[in-house]
């Protein structure tokens, strides 16, 4: 701690205000103390201390409706309730509602001044964290990329090795995995990289015009043809085209385009001359095309010579480790955007984002970061400015707890009151009031890897 460590103290009770006086006297911060609720949230205001230890049972306001107001003031505080009143769903619903911990009466001595200290410290931490998150993001940025796991780094590795020699490379993964900067990544990389990058949505181009998109057309050639007509090929000439969902194409423009790969030739619809380029072609697909070879809904010889080269992008529940720089990355981009001092996101927010299971991936994430700091009134985004599709995922329904063992449901409960604490058993023990060795067999029994949290 230091001299500008700011303590505030909302206890109706006098005694226990001395008592907290008392316990940190001679320590280096300024001790904040009221016994009136309304007040509190006042000083919370005027003077934003880092630390409140706030009642749970007062008059006029209750501690858990101070905390949200506390909260929606400032998402970064950290809030330590107080109760003489223990009940593990007030602790749960407290945790939820953002609170750092849940202390009961009569106060521990030792353990507050531990606690106490320890968020102070922790709050210090996650200062440096953030600058250090900042400092990663440029670090572990690659061609538009971020990526410090090591399924990103194999990635960045093959683009880096292909890009000076490729011809044909097929791009596999999820949508929104990022498969157009990696694209981009191996045409800015290649020799031609200062040439034309070109897309094509094979998803959304209509068949007939298919051969006129690409391989353009002569004035005359059909009906509404009234001046030639470059096609996709032709404009890319020694550079790059990005034939984007590469699955969708129909078989008959599978044909045409496996002849133009093979002979790097291009006619125009209603010429009889043909045109040399020097184009290199990036497929990029989220569909298995192995399965359509199969299945006869894609050509084979145009998969072999689209697939020379494969990289397969990664789903962001393969990347785990990649989230909190991702995170950051995007913060700094919308808080420019919108022109919002946004400094980062609170970690209860985190702890949603990081149990989420990110159907839509990267571009899903981009999503949501730039919703929440559209939304955000703070410097930090947190829960609630989070999409309701995000924020309200529940990890075990009514119905489903319904229907288990006992047993079971001890352990799930466990293992939620774990994840809402961050992974800290200590914490979560403390809540569930159980031991620390308890509460390891329950998450050891129902989920392993929740087993080695802190």
């Amino acid at each position: 701690m230091s001299p500008t460590s700011k303590l505030l103290v909302i206890d109706d009770e006098a005694a226990n205000l001395e008592l907290i006086r008392s316990i940190f006297d001679g320590d280096e911060l300024e001790l904040l103390a009221t016994t009136d609720p309304e007040e509190g949230v006042a000083l919370f205001e005027r003077e934003r201390p880092q630390v409140v230890l706030l009642d749970l049972k007062m008059p006029k306001l209750s501690g858990m409706e101070v905390l949200e107001k506390i909260i929606a003031i400032d998402a970064t505080a950290d809030v330590v309730l107080m109760t003489g009143y223990y009940s593990t769903e007030s602790a749960v619903e407290a945790i939820q509602r953002g609170a750092a911990d849940y202390l009961n009466k009569p106060l521990d001595v030792e353990k507050l001044r531990k606690r106490v200290r320890q968020l102070f410290a922790d709050a210090e931490h996650r200062g440096s964290t953030m600058q250090l998150d900042q400092e990663l993001v440029g670090c572990f940025q690659f061609e538009g990329m971020i990526g410090r796991s090591p399924a990103m780094l194999d990635v960045f590795s093959m683009i880096r090795r292909i890009a000076p020699h490729f011809r044909g490379v097929l791009l596999s993964g999820p949508t929104g995995t990022g498969k157009e900067l990696a694209a981009r990544a191996l045409h800015r990389l290649s020799p031609f990289g200062a040439n034309t990058f070109a897309v094509c949505n094979c998803a959304a181009m209509v068949e007939t015009l298919f051969e006129s998109e690409l391989f353009g057309h002569v004035r005359g050639a059909f009906t509404g043809a009234f001046k030639d007509h470059e096609g996709l090929f032709e404009h890319a000439d020694r550079g790059t085209v990005l034939l984007d969902e590469i699955g969708e194409l129909p078989l008959p423009a599978q044909a045409k385009l496996l002849r133009v790969l093979q002979n790097q030739e291009v006619q125009r619809v209603g010429s009889p001359h043909v045109r040399k380029v020097d184009v290199r072609v990036v497929a990029a697909t989220n569909r298995d095309l192995r399965k359509m070879v199969e299945k006869g809904a894609f050509r084979e010889d145009l998969f072999f010579r689209l697939s020379m080269v494969e990289i397969r992008l990664p789903s962001l529940l393969e990347r785990r480790e990649d989230l909190p720089l991702l995170e950051r990355y995007f913060v700094e981009l919308f808080s420019k955007r919108y022109n919002k001092p946004l400094r980062g996101i609170t970690r209860r927010a985190q702890s949603v984002l990081r149990k989420y299971t990110w159907p839509g991936n990267v571009r899903e994430l981009e999503n949501v970061i730039g919703n929440a700091a559209m939304m955000s009134e703070s410097s930090l985004i947190d829960i609630r400015d989070l999409p309701p599709s995000v924020s309200s995922s529940e990890t075990m329904s009514a119905p489903d707890a319904a229907l288990l063992p006992l047993d079971e449901m001890d352990r799930r409960h466990a293992a939620f009151v774990l994840e809402q604490v961050g992974g800290d058993k200590t914490h979560a023990a403390r809540i569930l009031g159980i031991s620390r060795n308890t509460l390891y067999q329950l998450i050891a029994k129902r989920a392993p890897a929740l087993a080695t949290a802190k």
